[in-house]
């Protein structure tokens, strides 16, 4: 998921205007010094506000020369140092500590990031969001007038040559496979400019957007080889964070009470689980795939081959590249009605989710991401991104992606990415009264849901015992599983990439284009990775313990709703603010 924070309202108001509701005296205090904290971040960082839904700045591009970044430093550590003397911890009610500690764990972390892994010197893959997504954002999710979209996000694009410079000047000794997928977005943002935006925008050749884009497109290309001969020659920077700033960036990341080593041991034994549970239903689908073959032989290599070759069969089921998004589009009718009539959970109305071709600029991470309505605007739309494979792929790699992701797999992906995953579970965010937590987000909650959901919603009949699914399904859940222990080997060992492709491909059952592109993705988002499995077992062991709590009184639907009361927090809340939930009527 592709996290584009909410907004506070339709912010033609601003911060100070919200409608905040009765608080106690020292609640108020707190949602007051995060309003002002709000503020001061909005001011410094006009892109951060507008993913967030405040549009009071989206005609500016934030400062990112030294001198600015080290003021924003100096904030941070100044508002961490200010919160235990402007709030008064013992005096919040039991809400206002759980978001004290949000606010504070959010400070601590950004501290922590900007000391071990400055990302302005070590990462170019962080100024496309400034040159690119920064004028996307704003004509496709702003419910301002086009017009004035359309306005702002020329004077965004007269302001992207600052930001080159800024990263020319910044950009010390990046990984290399940091540059390379630089290097592909930064491509993606001369295409996009070049004549990509008028389609977004709904704009014609020869308007004052055109010719601001086109404009760009020089200072871009200029920028594109500075990362091809400049950059990249020198980019002998080292990717892997090493065992204790892994551990401690885990930490801070997971905000789930248990540590590095604990996370890969938990993960180990589900995967033997995950791959017994494979090995039974793929032996079960066996001769429908090979009527003229006998299952091969009933010993760890003949069970990972039954499976191996039972999905590659079945992965046979795929549409066209080009096809891509519409097949995907399909896939909601029905998913939508089964979560209704099995009263999983009440969906959001009106549906403001829109399935979307991934934009160029923005490939290179993920095959798909959830770009929510933001915090502060959440009357705008939510974007359902798929990226079809990409254009100078050869057709072997091509047809590994479709096979990849075939049939069976864009139901998991919608289930994941919108219903009930991620679309669902951010919508319910949005209405906590809590400011605190419709802006500052657990990553772990989120791809914990998300992950959670598809199990769950195969378990209550979805798919109708259809067991292509089932496995798929199961295939997805242990790319989970072994996503957190490709995370914690690829940072805190010197596992090659020839050791990941045997992790992916033949624990995992990944194909080598999947494979390949989670290699990527393991070197330039460390512990990322892990919050999927961490988030899931925390749900699953929530689940479990309540429903055996409550006996005959468990209702599946309350408990989702009571899970998704309380924002995208910490799940190391989950247990009890849950429970308080299910004590109240639904």
């Amino acid at each position: 998921m592709r996290y584009v924070v909410w907004s506070l309202a339709v912010l033609t108001i601003g911060l100070g205007r919200l409608a905040v509701p009765a608080q106690p005296n020292e609640d108020a205090k707190l949602a007051a010094f995060f309003k002002r904290y709000l503020e001061a971040e909005f001011a410094a960082s006009p892109t951060y506000a507008t993913r967030l839904g405040d549009h009071r700045f989206d005609d500016k591009l934030d400062d990112l020369s030294a001198e600015a970044l080290a003021a924003n430093l100096a904030r941070t550590r100044a508002a961490l140092a200010e919160l235990p003397k402007q709030v008064d911890y013992k005096k919040l009610t039991r809400d206002g500590q759980i978001d004290y500690e949000i606010l504070q764990g959010h400070l601590q972390r950004s501290l922590w990031l900007a000391d071990n892994t400055n990302v302005w010197a070590n990462d170019p893959r962080i100024y496309n969001e400034y040159t690119s997504d920064s004028v996307f954002l704003i004509l496709t999710q702003s419910t301002l007038p086009q017009p004035r979209n359309v306005q702002n996000a020329i004077s965004r694009i007269r302001e992207i040559p600052k930001i080159l410079t800024a990263a020319k000047a910044n950009l010390k000794n990046p990984p290399a496979v940091m540059v390379e997928t630089a290097k592909r977005q930064n491509q993606g943002a001369i295409n996009f400019y070049a004549g990509g935006i008028l389609e977004v925008a709904g704009e014609k050749p020869g308007s004052d957007l055109d010719k601001a884009a086109k404009a760009v497109v020089p200072a871009l290309r200029e920028y594109q080889q500075f990362l091809e001969t400049e950059l990249a020659p020198r980019a002998n920077g080292e990717w892997r964070l090493g065992k204790e700033r892994f551990a401690k960036k885990l930490e801070l990341e997971l905000e789930a009470d248990v540590n590095a080593e604990q996370v890969l041991k938990q993960a180990e034994a589900e995967v033997e689980r995950v791959t017994t549970e494979m090995y039974v239903i793929a032996r079960q689908l066996w001769q429908s795939c090979y009527p003229e073959e006998p299952l091969p032989p009933d010993d760890p290599a003949g069970r990972r081959e039954t499976i191996r070759r039972v999905l590659a069969h079945l992965s046979q089921d795929h549409g066209e590249a080009k096809d891509l998004v519409r097949d995907a589009r399909a896939t909601v009718k029905d998913i939508c009605d089964f979560i209704r009539q099995r009263d999983i959970l009440r969906l959001p109305e009106p549906d403001r989710c829109q399935i979307i071709e991934m934009p160029e600029f923005q490939r290179g991470n993920s095959v798909a991401y959830l770009n929510p309505a933001p915090p502060l605007d959440p009357t705008a739309v939510s974007h359902y991104a798929i990226s079809p494979p990409p254009r100078d792929w050869d057709a072997r790699r091509v047809q590994s992606y479709l096979e990849e992701y075939n049939r069976a797999m864009l139901q998991l992906l919608t289930i994941h990415e919108a219903y009930p995953g991620h679309y669902v579970q951010l919508e319910y965010s949005n209405r906590h009264p809590s400011l605190i937590r419709r802006v500052l987000y657990s990553g772990t909650f989120a791809e914990g849901w998300a992950v959670y959901t598809e199990q769950m919603l195969l378990d209550q009949g979805y798919g109708r015992g259809n067991l292509s699914l089932r496995l798929h399904q199961l295939k997805w859940y242990l790319r989970a599983v072994v996503n957190a222990i490709l995370d914690y080997r690829m940072h805190c060992t010197n596992m090659t990439d020839e050791e990941a492709m045997r992790l992916l491909v033949e624990v995992a059952f990944q194909s080598e284009a999947e494979a390949i592109g989670k290699i990527i993705r393991a070197k330039q988002s460390s512990c990322q990775l892990s919050t999927y499995f961490v988030g899931r077992m925390a749900f699953y062991r929530l689940r479990q313990a309540i429903a055996r709590e409550q006996g005959p009184r468990f209702h599946l639907g309350r408990f989702h709703e009571a899970v998704l009361a309380h924002g995208t927090l910490p799940v190391r809340y989950l247990p009890e603010l849950t429970r308080a939930r299910l004590a109240l009527p639904r």
